[in-house]
């Protein structure tokens, strides 16, 4: 009997497909109209050296089922060995529509005790809430100047300053007590509590003494007051921690910038809790922490105490060295070199260089810091112009070259005098009121600075200054209206002029 041949497996036909062994009968699909071929024309074929028609493809779309071997399915890709062990591979047949079923049973042994599926999802797609970390190190390496090759300030040459400044502004020495913390006055640091004073310098950044008192008044008024212990007289600081940010922002609205300062206080309250919870845990199991070895036992037991009753405190910082202390300050939103160093050095007491924006104008007029375009204010290798030196570098160059015993002084002659001497202020010029007065380091000086962006003259912007247009006007710009500050408030906003000092 002949076989038909159509067109299309005739094309095929041109090249013969050589079967090794008789082909198995195929799976025909349910209700297809297709005859079954028989095995005997096949084999028949084959002993004859011939081939079988191949069958024209199908439109028709069938399922295919894949067979694996058992041994094949725990075969690595790319020659890299087998894994053992895996159970044998089951493959589904089931309808989409049964797999979701299926997808949706739980086990219910696999539940803990007592709780719902619905309780067992929620644990685990909730996620933990974390305090923010702010790991922006400034640039700065302790112990080191960004400026090795600038040999100024020297020991001689700070003196010398100190000296001059105090003939004019009187002598100036660090205070031997702490004061009792003022409800009036924010102040700069200058408080028993560590914390108290971290966030009344945080108040103070870019605005003027009587805005951040105000701020802190207002702080006080809405959350109350310590009656005991070190931060005794000022703002309960976990009543603030628990309250919104929208709470805190109407309490220090009346001081400036609100709106970033409250939520860094926020920020920065909670992360101060979450610390205070981890030193406690740490204590009661006598675990050692960053400054433990050097902590009394009464004093370790009252700071696990302190943590119970979820007062907030710092005040473990007096316990770390130098760095160590800057180093956990500024890990806080909002917190930079100029705040952690007026922290140690009107709270805790410790020799620190403090650089707000009178502190560099002055340094930079009296070459305490390289000037811009100068080769030796640059990094080792570095290739590019010096702009110029910043205040983060100023602060950590100081650090460095003035000795410790001057460091508070200046700090306080250097605000005193670049507040009030005429030829020193922020905006001045020759023909500026007072101008011939004179200035008791003018001959250590060079004044430095420019109009900005090019507009009208520093005069002309500030209401009541009488300059002569002719005569040469020295606008510092990191000094007016704290244009720095408000410049990058995501950051750091520390440019205060720290009238309270």
């Amino acid at each position: 009997m002949a076989t038909r041949v159509t067109r299309g497996s005739a094309t095929k036909m041109m090249e013969p497909v050589q079967l090794s062994s008789p082909p198995g009968t195929p799976t025909l699909s349910k209700g297809s109209k297709r005859k079954a071929i028989k095995a005997e024309p096949a084999a028949i074929l084959a002993s004859q050296g011939k081939t079988l028609p191949a069958i024209p493809n199908s439109t028709r779309k069938r399922q295919r089922v894949v067979a694996v071997k058992d041994e094949d399915i725990n075969e690595l890709p790319h020659n890299l060995g087998s894994i053992s062990n895996l159970p044998p591979l089951d493959i589904e047949t089931d309808s989409p529509a049964k797999k979701l079923r299926k997808s949706r049973k739980v086990d219910k042994d696999i539940l803990p005790k007592n709780e719902s599926v619905d309780e067992v999802v929620a644990k685990a797609t909730a996620t933990p809430k974390k305090s923010p970390q702010k790991t922006n190190t400034y640039g700065l390496t302790p112990g080191q100047t960004p400026y090795p090759n600038w040999l100024h300030p020297t020991a001689a040459e700070c003196e010398e300053v100190a000296r001059l400044l105090s003939s004019v502004h009187g002598e100036v020495n660090p205070p031997k007590t702490i004061p009792i913390p003022s409800l009036t006055v924010s102040g700069c640091g200058e408080v028993p509590s560590v914390l108290d004073a971290l966030i009344r310098t945080r108040l103070s950044a870019a605005t003027s003494g009587t805005n951040s008192s105000r701020a802190f008044a207002g702080l006080v008024a809405k959350f109350g007051i310590l009656k005991e212990g070190i931060g005794k007289g000022s703002v309960d600081w976990n009543k603030v921690r628990l309250a919104n940010v929208k709470e805190i922002f109407e309490a220090i609205k009346s001081g400036g910038l609100a709106d970033v300062k409250s939520k860094d206080i926020k920020k920065i309250l909670q992360m101060v809790w979450e610390e205070n919870q981890a030193r406690g845990a740490a204590l009661t199991s006598s675990s050692n922490i960053l400054g433990s070895s050097n902590e009394a036992p009464e004093a370790k037991n009252a700071e696990i105490v302190r943590a119970e009753e979820n007062v907030l405190s710092l005040d473990h910082l007096h316990l770390m060295s130098n760095d160590d202390a800057f180093n956990a300050m500024t890990k806080y939103p909002g917190i930079g070199p100029k705040t952690a160093s007026c922290v140690l050095l009107f709270c805790l007491q410790r020799p620190s260089f403090a650089v707000d924006t009178h502190v560099f104008r002055l340094c930079k007029w009296l070459g305490w810091v390289p000037p811009a375009g100068d080769s030796r204010g640059l990094a080792p290798g570095a290739k590019a112009p010096f702009v110029g030196p910043s205040r983060n570098s100023t602060y950590a160059h100081c650090e460095i070259r003035i000795p410790d015993n001057l460091k508070y002084p200046l700090h306080q002659l250097f605000i005193k005098h670049g507040k009030t001497c005429p030829r020193c202020r922020a905006i001045t010029g020759e023909g500026s009121e007072g101008w011939e007065k004179g200035c008791a380091i003018d001959h250590l000086v060079q004044r430095s600075g420019g109009r900005k962006g090019g507009g009208a003259s520093p005069a002309k912007r500030v209401k009541g200054r009488k300059t002569n247009g002719k005569k040469k006007v020295w606008d510092d710009d990191e000094s007016d209206a704290e244009s720095s500050a408000l410049s990058d408030l995501g950051s750091e906003d520390e440019t205060s002029d720290l009238s309270s000092n």
